[in-house]
């Protein structure tokens, strides 16, 4: 696998489409998340992500379940997720899901966790949003813990104690998924990411990139202050959203009333200046790696580059011609240009192989 890890991300939203007035189904839009996934393995795509919601409009309550079904029916592809909600799901069953699907997938599999955008969420899981830094903080030291140490011993303040419990199964080759830890605004979870040597995945796709130049650059600094490394070999994942035509006009004439009546983008700034401040990109392969491999003079070499293409009631039939046109024209060009002149101490993106030679080489030591 190359140096830099290319894929897309789903929200899994069930969106009607403006241009017909039709709304997939829950079972069509589940589906065509399958499709996408199988997609991206065929043109090449390293990875595929899907979001966690608990709510409509959106469908995939259940990460592990679709990546589980999605790994039978690949080879290549690492198998992770957009958000893992690590408020509000326990961390003894995330430990054990991710463990599973570890075992599942031979390895292919890393999870992003995050406190997701969905307020409501909190109670209907039992827990208070007011709490969400300090329980995305604990959850995940006792998640930690689970994967690396056979029998726990753990008491905090938001779930019961444990006594001699062991997590099982125990991850493949005693290697635990590799963590990203997604934020789009909190310097706490940066420096979660960084005190324990994880990914910092800055979804940069709503915000101007000056904020998360600040946010990556707090990582790098505290990742290195931790002694895992150097800033440069800090592990960074950026978002990134695209939609392609041959020629930009034809892309900004089929994509305009999708995105001026998407309810992510909720009528706020037009195509023009959205494209202009975000990384969303409307218009000709050669635009997207254009604007693509101007992340890397924004924020540095990164490890993982992950498109959203298949929101905002695009029918899946298009969002597979988006993915020929990334897969044809856009993928070769960008893992060529991103290659050239990489410094050679700046990581990989992650993948089970390495952590595990990583393991193995830690203990020889």
């Amino acid at each position: 696998m190359d140096q830099m890890q290319f894929g897309v991300f789903t929200v899994g939203d069930v969106t009607p489409d403006p241009t017909t007035g039709r709304t997939p189904s829950e079972r069509e839009r589940i589906k065509a998340m399958v499709t996408i996934a199988l997609k991206a393995e065929e043109i090449g795509l390293d990875v595929f992500a899907t979001g966690e919601h608990h709510n409509p409009p959106f469908v995939p309550s259940s990460p592990t379940t679709m990546l589980g079904y999605i790994a039978a029916r690949t080879e290549r592809l690492i198998l992770s997720t957009a958000t893992t909600l690590i408020t509000t799901n326990d961390p003894v069953k995330i430990a054990e899901d991710f463990a599973m699907l570890q075992h599942l997938a031979d390895g292919r599999v890393d999870l992003m966790l995050g406190r997701g955008n969905t307020g409501p969420v909190y109670p209907w899981f039992g827990q208070d949003i007011r709490m969400g830094i300090p329980l995305a903080i604990e959850n995940y030291a006792l998640l930690h813990q689970l994967w690396r140490e056979d029998v726990v011993d753990w008491e905090g303040r938001f779930r019961t104690p444990l006594q001699g419990f062991t997590s099982t199964p125990r991850p493949l080759d005693g290697v635990p998924p590799f963590v990203w830890h997604g934020s789009i605004r909190s310097p706490e979870i940066a420096e979660q990411a960084a005190y324990y040597g994880d990914g910092f995945f800055a979804n940069n796709i709503f915000w101007p990139k000056e904020h998360f130049q600040r946010l990556i650059s707090l990582y790098r600094e505290r990742y290195a202050h931790y002694g895992h490394g150097t800033p440069e070999q800090a592990y960074v994942g950026l978002g990134g959203q695209v939609f392609m035509r041959k020629n930009s006009q034809d892309a900004v004439r089929e994509f305009r009333p999708y995105f001026d009546k998407a309810p992510v983008y909720g009528g706020g700034p037009s195509l023009e200046e959205f494209t202009e401040q975000t990384p969303l990109t409307v218009g000709s392969p050669q635009e997207v790696i254009d604007k693509t491999l101007t992340f890397r003079e924004h924020f540095g070499d990164y490890q993982r580059q992950l498109f959203l293409m298949d929101h905002a009631g695009l029918p899946l039939k298009t969002v597979l011609e988006q993915l020929d046109l990334l897969g044809e024209e856009v993928l070769p060009v960008l893992r060529r240009e991103f290659a050239v002149n990489r410094p050679a101490e700046v990581p990989a993106g992650p993948t089970h192989e390495f952590l595990r030679s990583r393991a193995a080489a830690a203990v020889t030591v």
